[in-house]
């Protein structure tokens, strides 16, 4: 019996050669391929795939988004969230969406489809080094609201904009951003982003 795959990555050089070397399994048919976030969920309701392997940074949604999503709207689909960015943060955002596996990208093919045919026998897999480090490095100190003001200040926005853009006064604003520098432990909202991103907390 074979097991459906969605994959979704916004690059599709990417997409194509994981799906040729998935396709050498035996029993593995990809029966979806996207290159948004937003995709993701019409096209696992459409071609009801067992299992989706999601890059995390794509546009519409990010993959992290899109897995929440998918727990959601179709629950019956297990999710496995294939990245370049092994970060800590980025794996506990993970298992809070729901996703039944992370594994980085540089992981040879076979640990790739090990990890898919455990996740269907209803296990969670997580790369060992990962979740040592996860738990070293603890939960994000960033509130949601926090986070969000963050995102925002990605496109250095202005004060001004974010708050339009969130529907916060201009005064909040400051607080969130000033509470998000102090707990970086940095100088400016720049330094903060940095951090925040290179830990897997956005």
């Amino acid at each position: 019996m074979s097991i459906h795959l969605l994959l979704a990555d916004d690059q599709e050089l990417v997409r194509s050669a994981l799906g040729a070397l998935l396709s050498l399994e035996d029993d593995f048919e990809v029966v979806a391929s996207v290159g948004r976030g937003d995709e993701v969920a019409p096209a696992a309701l459409a071609h009801h795939p067992d299992v989706a392997l999601l890059d995390i940074e794509m546009p519409g949604l990010d993959g992290l988004a899109a897995a929440a999503v998918l727990a959601e709207q179709a629950p019956g689909c297990k999710v496995v969230i294939l990245t370049t960015f092994g970060r800590a943060g980025y794996l506990r955002r993970a298992m809070e969406a729901g996703a039944a596996g992370f594994v980085v990208k540089d992981a040879p093919a076979e640990v790739l489809a090990e990890t898919i045919h455990r996740v269907m026998a209803g296990e969670r897999i997580i790369d060992p080094a990962l979740a040592a480090s996860a738990l070293a490095a603890g939960e994000s100190p960033l509130t949601a609201r926090e986070r969000d003001v963050l995102v925002a200040a990605r496109s250095a926005a202005t004060v001004a904009e974010i708050a339009a853009a969130l529907y916060l006064s201009e005064g909040t604003v400051r607080n969130y951003l000033s509470t998000a520098i102090a707990k970086t432990h940095s100088r400016n909202r720049t330094e903060a982003l940095r951090f925040a991103e290179d830990q897997g907390w956005l």
